[in-house]
This record gives structure tokens, C-alpha cells and sequence, in this order.
């Protein structure tokens, strides 16, 4: 594993999509983007919307678009990087489109993923080190950035973290913590993380970040995948055998196969 990654939680690495690469991946999630607000202009107006999920859902984008979005989740810049980190395979599980809020005045928020999974306390403890959900954020635009408490992918809360994140004994979950690193990105930066540390978005009007999110290929984590988000057996042939997405296709066919027998 990479030893920054292992102490740190994350990698920063700027710079690493050059401008012409991204002109076509931008283009697709402008139009994707302009899409989402149609169909949730009260979602994103009146209850704080800060992302989209699903991107590649055939419903909401082209067979042409989805192809240039699987090239970008295969891409050997972003690959090279998670082989290191996670040994045991790297599944596909998800992409979200992060934006800035209607409303200018809206706090960002101390978080864990895990601490919506539905999973007990206890649980969410023992899960950290278990398994790996990894965000790659690709900047497609300069913007604040995003704030992490460096480390937190593999320890629990301190009690200050705890009572933050969770807002009990009158803290607030955008309260400042102490030890968190402001990573301020610039267009064509990409930005390794563990899903599980304690972190949060800082915002921006006119904010656009990608994530492509990755995971251990285990039943647990690819239940969380949409299928109709996967390229189809067709699109399929194009990409590596060994691409995320095609790992994340031959498990959740596996995970059909087993419920069928059951």
C-alpha cells in the first residue's frame, strides 16, 4: 500500500487529468447536470441538494456519453493509483456529481459514509479496517476543495469528533476540528480517499467535482451498486476484462446467481 495513503487516508495528486482530457467528460456532466435540475428543482431549491448520484444510468445519458464515463472509471491514471491500496481487486460502485448549494449560506457537514449505512456503532468501529471504499475526486473546475481529518480511515472518533459529527452535547456538525487539512483543488486534480474517514466538502457556487467511487469486491459493499448503471454485455467487450466495472459485473451476477439457488 502506498505509505501516505496508509497513515493519511487520501492522495493528492495535481495535476493529474491535463485539460484536453477533460473537456468531453465536462461537457457530459454539464449536460447531465442541467438534466438532474430539471427533474429536482425543489430537491436542490428548497432541501439543500449538494449532489447527484447515478450518473451513468442509461435514463439520464447517452450510450455515446456513458462509453467516454467508463473509459474515465477504467482510466490507468485513476487505476494505477488504487492497485497499490487495495490488493484484494477493485470493484466499481458508484459515480456523484458534486456541486455548490442554492442556497450560498448553507453549512457543510463532518461525516463519515459509513454513518449511513444503517449499521450499528459498534459495527461502523470494527467496519473501517474491514473493507475499502475509496472516492477518487476529479476538480473539473478550481474550486475550495474538501477538508479531512487525516488518519480517521483507520481510528474512531475522538470524543470532540464524536460530539461534532454527531452534534450532541451542543456541538455542531460544522464545527471546526482540530488536525483537518484544507485540500483547495485545481481543475485536472485528482484526489484519492477513504470513504470512511471524517470529512466534508467545502462549498462554492459554481463547485463541479466527479467522484468514481470504488470498492472491495465483497457482496456487502456491491449491494450498494445500481446495475443499470454497468455498461451492458455489448459495452462491456470494449473495456479490460480486469476493468472495475466488469469486476463489479461478473460479482453482481454472481450475487444473482446465489439468490436464484436460494
Amino acid at each position: 500500500m502506498n505509505d501516505s495513503y496508509a497513515q493519511n487516508g487520501y492522495l493528492l495528486k495535481k495535476g493529474r487529468f491535463v485539460a484536453d482530457e477533460l473537456v468531453a467528460v465536462r461537457e457530459i456532466l454539464q449536460r447531465f447536470h442541467a438534466g438532474w435540475l430539471n427533474r429536482n428543482r425543489e430537491f436542490y431549491e428548497n432541501r439543500g441538494a449538494i449532489n447527484s448520484a447515478y450518473l451513468t444510468d442509461p435514463r439520464y445519458m447517452s450510450a455515446q456519453d456513458r462509453g467516454v464515463m467508463f473509459k474515465l472509471i477504467s482510466s490507468s491514471k485513476i487505476q494505477s493509483l488504487l492497485a497499490p491500496i487495495m490488493p484484494n481487486g477493485v470493484a466499481f460502485m458508484n459515480t456523484q456529481l458534486f456541486f455548490g448549494p442554492a442556497n450560498s449560506s448553507k453549512k457543510n457537514y463532518w461525516h463519515r459514509d459509513i454513518q449511513y449505512s444503517g449499521m450499528s456503532l459498534t459495527d461502523q468501529q470494527s467496519e473501517l479496517a474491514a473493507t475499502n471504499v475509496i472516492h477518487c475526486r476529479i476538480a473539473l473546475v478550481d474550486e475550495p476543495g474538501i477538508e479531512l481529518v487525516p488518519g480517521t480511515h483507520e481510528r474512531w472518533d475522538t470524543e470532540q469528533e464524536f460530539e461534532i459529527r454527531t452534534e450532541k452535547n451542543g456541538r455542531h456538525v460544522y464545527d471546526d476540528l482540530p488536525g483537518a487539512h484544507k485540500l483547495k483543488l485545481k481543475a485536472g486534480d485528482l484526489l484519492v480517499f477513504s470513504a470512511n474517514m471524517i470529512h466534508r466538502g467545502l462549498y462554492a457556487p459554481d463547485r463541479l467535482a466527479l467522484d468514481i467511487l470504488y470498492c472491495d469486491p465483497v457482496p456487502s459493499l456491491l449491494e450498494y451498486c445500481k446495475e443499470t448503471c454497468l455498461p451492458n454485455a455489448q459495452e462491456l467487450k470494449r473495456l479490460d476484462p480486469v476493468s472495475p466495472l466488469a469486476v463489479t459485473a461478473m460479482e453482481m451476477a454472481k450475487l444473482v446467481q446465489r439468490r436464484i439457488k436460494d
